[in-house]
């Protein structure tokens, strides 16, 4: 983005110093110089954005799974806009840097998403923006490909504005894969993991797009184990002249699939030790230069040549972009225009001991026309914008780099041109042939070696009527394959093809489909659907095929396009879809029967899963812990079902109950070198205290009196993060620790005390709670070989080498989300920063690893 404060503008330049800071967010850095815009001397202020600004969620109690029927997601669940990274604090970045501005020029990604990005930058910054002189434009938008300077000179030379329908697609987009992906996937979810024990995946997933990407791989799975393999017969013959190499023919009848017929052939050519060449064509042929780059056929390159995922394909191909070495990765179009500097992209490349020479030979011999692509009107083909080394750009970075210079390289190159030499022969009756080919230019394969004419045995001189002697004639068995399973290239064509998603979102739905648990990524990329990912798919075509088939979703992209285009209404295109597919989900719900008797073949019944673990509340009987994602705890007595903390262990705590509803402790723990607590399974996720959210554990339970609680366990405020409390972590010892019940930080003290124990009394200074610490005789590291000490762990300098600050070496979602009372009982947490004293964060941050 680009801020001035200045007259009217028409035409850009920059001139003079810059200096440099870090914004409010600390992610963002914002640089001020004195330019021209209009001829006139303004001050610039240039900054930028980590992504979208803003997202797409539904308002507070909508996000409530048990609350909220999913059906009312399509049209009365009203949605918000909400900072898609709070902890950014973005929007009050842009306020604050564009306050007093009098013109704004975005410089967003030049597709739907950047365009969409554009006006949620206008939306928090316009309200604080100068007011404009009457009609004044005040907004501007830049287009541009590459980071080079002479686009960004051409782009500011020739601002426009931005565009309000592409922008709109992307918000349909964003409300219909929410309302109709959270509404499925809320439904789904909630049904099979409350009845299936083993399904081995923390969210079965709905997307519109994401289906039928999953669909395509349980098709040709299908087709796979459909197969039944037939046997056939080929006749294979060997004949030789003089002292050359035998020829392996080929028969003109290819195969026959009865073994009889195939001997009575194979008895009728025996009669002949003679091959008549009967005629020899030879006809020159090209091999065709490849069409200019787009992000689709670099994703299949990637996958099938590089062994590189389309996720971290694209990952890669951004950063290559944003420090100006290739131009705009997300493209559709395949064609250079005509006024594309062809010479001076390929002059850059000039000096790379790599492809010199043949870059070299293209500028003194003259470029050749690159074939003509298609033109989708977005953005020029991904090029190369300056030269690079390995050095810079690293591993991954490089290859992908390389990949697509040599590409660029190949599409002004010539043709590659070969001579195909075709032999036909008789034995007896039956017609046989040969051919072999023979390189007369390579042309673009000297640059892209791998697609080059094999260096095959030459063909022999020979002409029609010369006689071979046969060496070898026999009747060989063989076998119908089976199709392999899809491979990312694979799947990526045919997405294209039926309209599954875009260039940008592509990578992201292949992703999904493996995250989720429904396809494994095999070797050379394939791509095997799993048992969860097949029986979805299978229940989707009983119940209702258009979910998971093409057809309807690459029928909604059409209409998202229209809009983009102008030529469709928002509105319109967006509540005809959502009544489509609330229709859809009704149907589903009515029929889910028909899914679950697959279900219930393939995978076990909750009841007879897991192992026994702690007692239920309710029927004091045992509960089985479930280990397959999502973890979870089962009482087959009560039927009931209780959500636990994933990616860590899960074991019974002492045996202890909660005082609140009996039910027995258990503790959740990310390593020896990572973060525990305990946690009541029924609390967790029905929290009995007002002041708690779903998926707290004991460390953040307000209970008043409770030994597991944060008021018993809490000993002072977190020394890095906003409302987390450093907590006593009563199972740790004898390597003690306190650790945040939001963030990851972790301390470590009192190494082989005997017993720590949270105090009543609180430090006057700093109002953390006291500690009581008891050492061994043999290894007290107190003074005068004192046992006993009690103190505050941040002030006391009886303490101070005892303490030391670590971070947590796993990390789960919940230890950093909101909520919990960080006040009341004796004093846990109430400590306000202000009143620490300066030496108690100097001696944590002195022992910070």
């Amino acid at each position: 983005m680009h801020c001035t404060q200045s007259q009217k503008p028409s035409i850009q330049g920059c001139n003079g110093s810059c200096s440099s800071r870090k914004g409010l967010n600390g992610a963002c850095s914002v640089h001020e110089y004195m330019g021209t815009f209009s001829g006139q001397s303004v001050r610039f202020k240039m900054t930028s954005v980590c992504g979208h600004v803003m997202s797409l969620d539904f308002i507070g109690k909508y996000n409530n799974w048990d609350k909220v029927d999913p059906a009312e997601l399509f049209t009365k669940a009203p949605t918000e806009k909400k900072e898609a990274n709070p902890k950014l604090n973005m929007v009050k970045f842009l306020q604050v840097e564009g306050k007093g501005c009098d013109y704004v020029v975005l410089w967003l990604d030049c597709d739907k998403e950047g365009e969409n990005i554009c006006f949620e930058v206008l939306d928090a910054i316009e309200p604080v923006m100068n007011r404009p002189y009457g009609s004044e434009r005040t907004v501007y938008r830049a287009k541009f490909s590459s980071i080079t300077d002479t686009d960004i000179w051409a782009a500011m030379n020739k601002l426009g504005e931005p565009n309000r329908n592409e922008a709109l697609s992307v918000d349909a987009r964003q409300e219909l894969d929410l309302r109709i992906g959270c509404a499925f996937t809320r439904f789904q979810t909630k049904y099979f993991q409350g009845k299936y024990g083993n399904l081995d995946s923390s969210l079965i997933s709905f997307g519109p797009c994401q289906t039928p990407t999953l669909g395509f791989c349980v098709e040709r799975h299908d087709k796979i184990q459909s197969f039944k393999p037939e046997t056939y017969w080929v006749i294979q013959a060997k004949v030789f002249k003089g002292k050359e190499s035998p020829l392996t023919l080929d028969w003109d009848r290819v195969r026959v699939f009865d073994r009889e017929v195939g001997q009575m052939f194979v008895n009728m050519t025996k009669t002949s030790r003679e091959a008549k060449v009967e005629s020899v064509s030879k006809k020159e042929k090209a091999k065709q230069r490849p069409l200019a780059l787009n992000t689709v056929e670099m994703l299949r390159v990637a996958s099938s040549s590089l062994g590189m995922g389309p996720q971290h394909t694209m990952q890669i191909a951004e950063r290559l972009y944003t420090q100006g070495y290739i131009s705009y990765p997300r493209t559709e179009t395949n064609h250079y225009h005509d006024n594309f500097d062809l010479k001076g992209t390929l002059r850059q490349q000039a000096n790379n001991p790599f492809w010199a020479q043949e870059v070299k030979a293209l500028l003194s011999e003259g470029l050749n026309r690159p074939r003509k692509g298609a033109d989708a009107g977005d953005h020029p083909p991904i090029t190369p914008m300056r030269a690079a080394s390995e050095g810079e750009l690293g591993s991954d970075g490089w290859r992908l780099y390389e990949y697509i210079v040599r590409h660029f390289i190949a599409t002004v190159s010539q043709d590659c041109k070969y001579l195909q030499t075709t032999i036909s022969f008789t034995i007896a009756s039956e017609g046989f042939s040969c051919s072999g080919k023979t390189l007369i230019s390579p042309g673009f394969t000297e640059v892209m070696p791998w697609l080059g004419i094999p260096l095959e045995e030459a063909m022999p001189v020979c002409e029609r009527g010369d006689v071979f002697t046969v060496e070898e004639i026999k009747l060989v068995e063989r076998q119908t394959c089976p199709p392999d399973y899809l491979t990312e290239a694979d799947l990526i064509t045919l997405m294209e093809k039926h309209g599954i998603g875009t260039d940008a979102s592509i990578p992201v739905h292949i992703n999904n489909i493996s995250q989720r648990n429904y396809v494994t990524v095999e070797n050379g990329r394939k791509l095997k659907p799993t048992n969860l990912g097949i029986v979805l798919v299978h229940g989707y075509y009983k119940t209702d095929a258009e979910l998971v088939l093409p057809t309807i979703r690459g029928a909604v992209e059409k209409q998202l396009n229209l809009i983009a285009q102008g030529k469709a209404n928002y509105q319109q295109v967006l509540q005809h879809t959502l009544d489509i597919f609330k229709r859809k989900f009704h149907y589903f719900f009515d029929t889910i029967a028909s899914m679950d008797e697959l279900m219930e073949v393939t995978f076990s019944p909750i009841a007879a899963t897991g192992k026994p673990l702690s007692r239920c509340g309710k029927c004091h009987r045992f509960m089985k812990y479930i280990q397959a994602k999502p973890s979870r705890l089962h009482c087959a007595g009560c039927d009931e079902t209780y959500s636990l903390p994933q990616n860590g262990a899960i074991k019974l705590y002492k045996e202890l109950r909660c005082p609140l509803d009996e039910f027995e402790l258990v503790l959740w723990t990310s390593g020896s070198r990572g973060k525990s607590y305990p946690l009541c399974p029924y609390c967790f996720s029905n929290p009995p205290f007002r002041d708690m959210k779903k998926g707290m554990g004991c460390n953040e339970c307000t209970h008043p009196s409770c030994q597991h609680s944060l008021n018993s366990l809490g000993i002072g405020q977190c020394v890095e993060c906003e409302g987390g409390v450093l907590v006593l972590d009563p199972t740790s010892g004898p390597k003690w620790k306190m650790a945040c019940n939001r963030c990851n930080v972790m301390v470590h003290f009192f190494e082989h005390a005997h017993r720590v124990q949270v105090a009543q009394e609180s430090c006057e200074a700093c109002e953390a709670s006291l500690v009581a610490v008891d050492f061994n005789k043999t290894r007290s590291p107190l003074p005068d070989g004192e046992m006993q000490h009690s103190g505050c762990v941040f002030c006391d300098p009886v303490f101070q080498d005892l303490v030391e600050l670590k971070h947590a070496t796993m990390r789960h979602p919940s230890m950093t989300r909101g909520g919990g009372a960080r006040r009341g009982g004796r004093g846990r947490g109430r400590g306000r920063r202000e009143k620490k004293p300066k030496d108690k964060m100097a001696a944590l941050a002195a022992y910070f690893v």
